[in-house]
């Protein structure tokens, strides 16, 4: 039974959500960040980012920086940026990328939901990177940057969704810079909340689909507030995170891609006859090509292409992780033969978004790297039951596109 709830957002005003609205914190390095903010004064970027306003001798978790991140969100709600809703109420977030859209609710998850496994996870997260996140939370008592929650999907709930975009004016509707549509409407008629709000109370499991040490941060905000208030009853806002979510039949998840450095001592013939070992291979040729089903991979290297096809016995493996395709190559391939024992440790590989395409591919072979996997994406169905078996995929295992933007949503705790 899943406690999802509307709030009261503090959000932008409709003519300037289109240059407030930022993409994730963690997808720019520090001068990445620097540079954005640089082009767009007004980005949500520099409050989630906060480094980008001092030199860069100043340490990114220097104390003052979160400080810094609180001023500039009080100056952008002065400035009459930001508005707050005195009504609680559930949005409708729709991207839309290369002419499709996906369509999600935003609204706020119980903490309670994360302890107990109703919010099923798939991914380890690592102290280190939720310690940002929870003192940027706590420092700014609000939580800027959405979860990205997928559960199966409801008819009750699909049914107020296109009634409300068929019959509401949105809110926003823009194209930001790298070609994503975003369009927001808002449900507030009671009915209609309490219908959402009742259809996701029979829902006993949802999935975190990205954002685990976000998720993990402000659950960490959360028991920190409980404790700093032991008379605290569960209905204060510091009991939820902010959280969009998506029906599965609406999500795309792309490739994420494997580049290794070198061949582990073998020669490139030698490298071949052990590949021709594990897997049925094919030359490709020069021209780029996609695995087009589960258990295919295509191979870059020495500027040909290959297909790699997995074996009978391979694709009969009953076990949720162990029958991934990410599995399958690091079993096989990578580690047998390319020595790479532990993906998440090992600087020898790296690991690249399908949303680079191919050609990042034959780009990192052709200056840093000696070798190219290209990876048929892993499914939805994939996710959800590697979660409900309680287990963990690989490292890099899922891409998702469109990104959730941050700054068009805030939750204040």
């Amino acid at each position: 039974m899943a406690q999802i709830k509307p709030f009261m957002a503090v959000r932008p005003v409709e003519e300037l959500a289109d240059r407030v609205a930022a993409l994730p914190y963690d997808v720019y390095n520090r001068q990445e960040a620097k540079k954005e903010v640089q082009r767009e004064p007004l980005s949500f970027l520099k409050i989630d980012r906060a480094e980008t306003q001092f030199p860069d001798e100043v340490d990114t978790y220097d104390p003052c920086v979160y400080q810094k991140a609180t001023e500039l969100l009080k100056e952008m709600e002065k400035d009459g940026v930001y508005v707050s809703d005195h009504d609680k109420a559930y949005y409708i977030y729709r991207l839309t990328m290369n002419g499709r859209a996906q369509t999600g609710i935003v609204a706020c998850a119980s903490v309670d939901d994360y302890l107990e496994n109703v919010i099923k996870k798939h991914e380890n997260t690592r102290e280190e990177k939720e310690q940002d996140r929870i003192r940027h939370v706590d420092t700014l008592s609000a939580q800027t940057g959405p979860i990205f929650l997928a559960y199966r999907s409801k008819e009750e709930i699909n049914q107020v969704v296109a009634s409300v975009m068929e019959q509401e004016a949105p809110l926003y509707d823009f194209t930001a810079v790298d070609g994503i549509s975003h369009t927001v409407w808002k449900i507030s008629a009671q009915d209609q909340v309490k219908r959402i709000q009742d259809t996701f109370a029979s829902i006993d499991d949802i999935y975190i689909a990205d954002g685990h040490h976000r998720a993990a941060s402000a659950v960490k905000v959360g028991l920190k507030r409980r404790q700093e208030h032991p008379g605290y009853d569960g209905t204060e806002e510091f009991n939820y995170f902010l959280s969009v979510l998506f029906p599965d039949d609406q999500l795309m998840i792309m490739d994420y891609n494997r580049v290794v450095r070198d061949l582990n001592g073998l020669t490139t013939e030698d490298f071949l006859k052990k590949t021709e070992e594990i897997f049925h291979v094919s030359v490709l040729g020069e021209n780029a090509q996609s695995p087009q089903h589960k258990g295919q991979f295509t191979m870059y290297l020495e500027g040909q292409w290959y297909l790699l096809e997995a074996s009978e016995a391979m694709l009969t493996e009953s076990d949720a992780v162990k029958s991934l395709d990410v599995s399958l190559l690091q079993e096989y391939l990578l580690e047998p033969v390319l020595g790479i024992h532990d993906p998440r440790t090992d600087d020898r590989i790296d690991f690249v978004g399908g949303i680079r395409g191919l050609e990042e591919l034959e780009k990192r072979t052709q200056t840093d790297m000696k070798v190219a996997f290209a990876m048929y994406p892993t499914s939805i169905a994939e996710l959800f039951a590697v979660a409900d078996a309680g287990l963990l995929m690989p490292p890099k295992s899922t891409w998702f596109e469109p990104k959730l933007r941050s700054g068009l949503f805030i939750h204040e705790i």
